[in-house]
């Protein structure tokens, strides 16, 4: 099911409004069958003259521990800058050959002398040259306006200058791409529940490596 077509089933609530005239926007994803969807993206795009650039370079950390990636889902402003810990006691070759940011870290301990600048918008799934099931995605937005969806697939985005705006959602395993639509948010808060047809993540099984080679 589209946002589009539960745009009547969005519940706006008015709250007190943010400091400098500013609002929050609340939002609850959910699956079809009604299931809190962890790891979505929510997108608000102001439809009025380019969006807001960041104030300060924006950095996220992906790190690597247990043989995963943490956090599997990073959402970050165009230009943002990500570093790749490995915690693990054991060496990764970390990797992307995605349109938006094609990299390689090759076989490394602990930290990577410069983290990885995500320049143009798309998405960039990463993986491990020597662990087949390690995975991350990095979404890279032109917005600053964004949120990641929790475990109770809830979210919040602060700070909204009043305006119209394009939400969009987003999330690694969905089906299709979401419909956008176009909500309007005033100075004060508001609170709303999508949908979005998309699978919860289901982790690999490691399989065995030669540890001592790496």
């Amino acid at each position: 099911m589209s946002v589009r077509a539960l745009l009547p089933a969005l519940l706006a609530l008015s709250l007190a409004a943010s400091p400098a005239g500013a609002a929050a926007l609340e939002a609850l994803v959910q699956t079809p069958a009604g299931k809190p969807l962890l790891d979505a993206a929510v997108l608000l795009e102001p439809l009025a003259g380019p969006a807001a650039a960041p104030k300060n370079r924006p950095h996220a950390v992906i790190e690597q521990r247990g043989q995963e990636f943490a956090p599997w889902v990073t959402v970050v402003q165009t230009g943002a800058s990500v570093d790749f810990p490995n915690n693990d006691t054991v060496r990764h070759h970390v990797y992307s050959f995605s349109q938006p940011k094609r990299f390689e870290i090759k076989l490394y301990a602990g930290k990577p002398g410069q983290p990885i600048t995500f320049d143009k918008p798309g998405e960039v799934i990463i993986g491990c040259n020597i662990h087949d099931w390690m995975e991350a995605y990095v979404l890279v937005v032109e917005t600053p306006y964004f949120g990641k969806t929790g475990p109770d697939g809830r979210v919040a985005i602060a700070n909204l200058p009043a305006g119209r705006y394009r939400l969009r959602l987003w999330h690694p395993l969905q089906k299709a791409q979401a419909a956008a639509s176009e909500i309007d948010v005033g100075a004060a808060a508001q609170k709303l529940r999508l949908v979005l047809d998309a699978r919860a993540r289901e982790p690999k099984p490691h399989t065995a490596v030669d540890q001592d080679q790496y």
